[in-house]
């Protein structure tokens, strides 16, 4: 009983600081791929956050399901190479002994995996898709960023925008560069503000500025100066577009027979059954063969992880383009690596090495 609160402990522990490290590598790779979208002027700044949740939310399933891998990896792993397991070993407990306590850390880290998976996941997929309607939506003056230029999406307009007041209301120091009618304008003020007509036309209204205008590549070019400028802000139509396999909620999947809905769902339950056979694999995998080095069932078992993950999608690909049985799945993959789990399990019960060394059989040398 201590050895197994002990064990519950330092599962806890490990994972937290799993989780924390696969969370903080994730999100950073994320907010690098958002800010160099922002800084290319697709996106404005302000929306980086609102994706970045939803971005997260469809990554949770999948830190999770490698966290508590890690976690019982790693803890058993360590009581490998310090010797605790001589302890639990004389005690008259074997390697099957670890499953109870093991699945009772990981159950209902599953159980959220699955919700995640099968309900959240699909959710934050879709809001996110609107949300980037949304912005495809706004006009070019809302994707503005203070000290950036924006190129307009027809590329005849050039905006500037040195900084906005506290409320955001009005802007300052703007500059216009316009093309129209093969003649370049040239606009700037101090201040402006966005206004609305009686009609439903948005204009950016500028104050106590500039205008200068020419032909590109000759003399001719006038100045005005002026008290009051307007410009029209064309709206954006965009073309709504139907919701992802991906965003669809999992019980209209169900309802909706077809290979991507078949294909999509199978990877939703993919997820947590994956994670519940990886965690059983890890408790076979955790032996440290002191010859072959610390690392080396590390190593094998991020290999098996990646290999299980990559079978899944390449068969969840099949699936979508009908090569497959839906009745069939993924649960070959997933057949597989339990057999795999079991081996695993005998080999390791009977002091054995994971692989048979073949080329000491007899009938391998005759």
């Amino acid at each position: 009983m201590l050895f197994k609160r002990s064990l519950l402990q330092e599962l806890v522990g490990t994972a937290i600081g799993a989780f924390l490290v696969l969370f903080g590598i994730v999100i950073a790779q994320r907010v690098a791929y958002y800010i160099g979208v922002a800084a290319k002027g697709s996106l404005a700044s302000d929306a980086i956050n609102t994706l970045l949740g939803f971005s997260m939310l469809k990554f949770l399933p999948m830190i999770l399901s490698l966290t508590i891998f890690l976690a019982v990896l790693l803890t058993l792993t360590r009581w490998h190479r310090d010797s605790e397991m001589v302890v639990w070993f004389s005690s008259g407990m074997g390697l099957a002994g670890w499953i109870r306590p093991v699945l009772t850390f990981a159950t209902p880290v599953v159980a959220v995996i699955a919700v995640l998976s099968l309900f959240v996941t699909p959710w934050a997929t879709n809001k996110g898709s609107e949300f980037r309607d949304q912005l495809k939506s706004r006009d070019e003056l809302a994707s503005i960023s203070p000290g950036v230029f924006k190129e307009s999406r027809n590329a005849d307009r050039v905006f500037f925008v040195e900084s906005f007041d506290e409320l955001g209301n009005v802007v300052k120091n703007i500059f216009v560069q316009s093309v129209q009618h093969q003649r370049l304008g040239v606009v700037v003020a101090s201040q402006g503000h966005r206004t609305e007509a009686d009609n439903g036309d948005n204009f950016l209204v500028m104050e106590h500025g500039r205008r200068y205008e020419g032909k590109p590549n000759t003399a001719e070019f006038s100045t005005t100066e002026f008290e009051r400028y307007s410009i029209r802000i064309e709206p954006t139509e965009v073309k709504e577009q139907p919701p992802g396999t991906a965003a669809l909620d999992s019980l209209e999947l169900l309802k909706n027979h077809n290979p991507a809905n078949n294909a999509e769902l199978q990877w939703r339950l993919a997820i947590p059954i994956s994670a519940f056979l990886l965690v059983l694999l890890a408790i076979p995998l955790s032996f440290v063969d002191n010859r072959s080095g610390r690392s080396a069932n590390m190593m094998l078992a991020l290999l098996i992880y990646i290999i299980y993950n990559n079978l899944l999608s390449i068969v969840q690909a099949w699936l979508t383009q009908g090569k497959l049985n839906p009745v069939v799945g993924l649960w070959p993959v997933h057949v597989f690596f339990l057999l795999l789990t079991i081996w695993m399990f005998y080999r390791r019960l009977l002091q054995r090495p994971l692989i048979p060394a073949f080329w000491k059989l007899s009938w391998f040398k005759s």
